[in-house]
Order: C-alpha cells, then sequence, then structure tokens
C-alpha cells in the first residue's frame, strides 16, 4: 500500500529519543545528587530506588560516559518493557498528527517533565527520577513512568483513537468501494498500530486492553477494497501494450485491478509521437503522453499526468522505438508514487 514503513520501535523510536534528549537539555525538576562515595542502590541492575516503588512506578536504569547518553539509554531500556514491534507508514503517520488532530497530538501535562515522542508517544508520562555520576565520567539515569497516571492517559488516547477509527470506516456502501474507502481504511490501520502501542504500555503498568482490532485486520479490508475496484487503462496507439503495462503495474503494486467491466475509475491516455530534428544521421522522435484519471460516475478528473520523450537514432522506427521505452521507464519510475500520494491525500481532516 503506502508502503515506505519503518519499525515504530526501531526507526520512529529515533524520532522519540530526539524529543527526549531535547526536552532534557532544557532542565528537569528531577533532584540531581553530587557525587557521593557511597553508590546510589538504585544503580545496581537489580537495586530499587526509595522515591519510586516498582508497585507504583515503571523504572529503568540507564549508563553511559554522559549524561546525556545516560539519560537516552535509560530512556532506551523503558521502551524495550513495552514490547512493541509493530509497522507504519511515516507519511501516514504524520498526515494523523497534522490533519486528523488524533489523540497522539495531545498535550499532557503531569506537573512535571514529559517526552513526546513522535512515534507512538509511547514515552508520554515518562521523566528521569534521578541521576547520579561517580566523578570518573561514568554516569547513572533512571527514567520512570507512573503507572496509574499512564493507564488514565493511554486509556483515554484508545478511545479517541476508536473514535476517529469509527469515523474513518462508517461509509455507505456504495461508497466504500472507493479510493476514498480505501485510503481511509489504510488510514485507520495507521490508527490501529498506534492503538496496539498504546496497549502495550497499559499490558506493561498492568491495565492489559482486549479486544483491540489490528493495523493487519483493516489493511486487509482496505486490500479488499483494492480488489474490488475495477479501474480501465484506455491508450490509443500504443505498441506492445508498453504503455498500458505500464501504467497498470503502478496500479496493481497498490492492490488494485485493471480492466473487467462497470468499472469505477477510467485512465484515458493520449499518446502523440512526432518526427523532429534531424542531427547528421541521427533521426529523433518526440513523444507527448497525457494520462488522466477520471471518475466514471462523476465525469471529473482526479489525477492528471503529463511529460514528454525525446530519443534518436539512424532509423526512424527505431528512434520511435525508443522513444516508447524511455515513455514506459518514465511512467515506471513517477505514476506510482505519484497515485499513492494522491490516495493519500485524499483522508479526511476532522
Amino acid at each position: 500500500m503506502f508502503r515506505k514503513k519503518s519499525s515504530v520501535a526501531a526507526g520512529l523510536f529515533g524520532a522519540c529519543l530526539a524529543a527526549v534528549l531535547a526536552s532534557c537539555a532544557t532542565g528537569v525538576a528531577a533532584v540531581h545528587h553530587a557525587p557521593v562515595a557511597q553508590t546510589p542502590e538504585w544503580t545496581s541492575v537489580a537495586g530499587d530506588h526509595e522515591r519510586f516503588s516498582r508497585q507504583a512506578y515503571l523504572t529503568a536504569r540507564g549508563h553511559g560516559s554522559s549524561r546525556q547518553a545516560a539519560e537516552m539509554d535509560a530512556f532506551r531500556q523503558l521502551v524495550t518493557i513495552f514490547g512493541v514491534d509493530v509497522q507504519a507508514d511515516v507519511r501516514l503517520v504524520e498526515a494523523y498528527r497534522g490533519r486528523a488532530g488524533g489523540a497522539g497530538a495531545h498535550t499532557v501535562d503531569f506537573g512535571s517533565e514529559i517526552v513526546l515522542g513522535a512515534g507512538m508517544d509511547n514515552l508520554i508520562g515518562a521523566e528521569i527520577g534521578d541521576r547520579w555520576d561517580n566523578g570518573r565520567n561514568s554516569f547513572y539515569a533512571l527514567a520512570v513512568l507512573n503507572k496509574a497516571r499512564a493507564a488514565q492517559v493511554y486509556s483515554e488516547m484508545i478511545r479517541a483513537n476508536l473514535e476517529a477509527i469509527a469515523g474513518l470506516t462508517d461509509l455507505p456502501a456504495g461508497e466504500r468501494n472507493s479510493f476514498d474507502g480505501f485510503s481511509r481504511y489504510q488510514f485507520a490501520a495507521v490508527i490501529a498500530d498506534m492503538n496496539a502501542g498504546y496497549a502495550a504500555v497499559l499490558s506493561a503498568v498492568g491495565s492489559p486492553r482486549q479486544g483491540l482490532r489490528t493495523g493487519d485486520d483493516f489493511r486487509r479490508d482496505a486490500q479488499a477494497i483494492a480488489a474490488a475496484i475495477p479501474i480501465g487503462v484506455n491508450v490509443p496507439g500504443d505498441r506492445a501494450g508498453r504503455i498500458q503495462g505500464a501504467f497498470g503495474r503502478a496500479f496493481s503494486d497498490l492492490g488494485f485491478r485493471t480492466g473487467g467491466t462497470n468499472q469505477r475509475y477510467v485512465l484515458d491516455v493520449d499518446i502523440t509521437l512526432l518526427p523532429t530534428d534531424h542531427q547528421a544521421n541521427v533521426v529523433f522522435s518526440r513523444m507527448e503522453l497525457s494520462a488522466n484519471l477520471v471518475d466514471v460516475r462523476t465525469g471529473s478528473v482526479l489525477l492528471p499526468f503529463t511529460f514528454n520523450v525525446r530519443e534518436g537514432h539512424r532509423t526512424q522506427s527505431e528512434a520511435e522505438n525508443r522513444v516508447f521505452l524511455a515513455a514506459e521507464r518514465r511512467i515506471n519510475d513517477v505514476y506510482r508514487d505519484m497515485l499513492s500520494d494522491y490516495l493519500m491525500q485524499l483522508i479526511p481532516g476532522r
């Protein structure tokens, strides 16, 4: 679908850490102990902290050669407790935050340092509770997450996301099998992926949430919609089906099928082939191509696409053959991503 995937627990986690480091640079309310002779108990792997009991907090210890490295390691260790590894389309995540105004974009104020992560916000409510250094360039940090407050916040975020999913997928039967329906279910899949991360946090703090549909559930629905939408590709003047095949691959890569009857959408392609100038023993041919994706029901052009190419050879026939090959390459290189971007833009705002 809109591929370009990245692991939320890996790729998007890097962006999350960037937010962590930025917030740490501004300072936190946590206690900073000066180096002391006796090593605090919490700096050991199994050590407890006197102010952050394991009954009330998730805690994770980090270590590094600088304060910043120790804090980054502590947040990283905290995230691993959640055990989340889901896939998300980064473009759709950004669209969700910027256009849909989903729960992931909420500002949550606990009266302490708040870490707003870029991925699933799986560090909302996390803070550095304590630090210590031994005076010999060895630093320790303790990341903490209040369980009760996390349970409340993440439950609310899931509730808001479920409302957004319902709004996206509540379509009349006649509108479901359309580009708009396809995009809505793809978008719902991204929100469901976020919920998987939030549910993992709830499980970690002892408040598990059951019965949530996964992102893959909605992606399968989107694929079923795509397979039910016949798309016509009309290319008068094509040669050996090169242009039609190139456009057809762009649609099939996104799960759609071309041909069939009762076509909801049609791609009308117009090719103009012209001989051009000659240079010495070289003959040139030029192609001007326009392709309009049309909604048959309304007659409106949804996605216009135009380009021209020029190729040369010693003979006119071979120059024309080369210009068709160049046009095929241009379509293969450009049209699929162009179509994918168009479908993403169909995602409704609130």
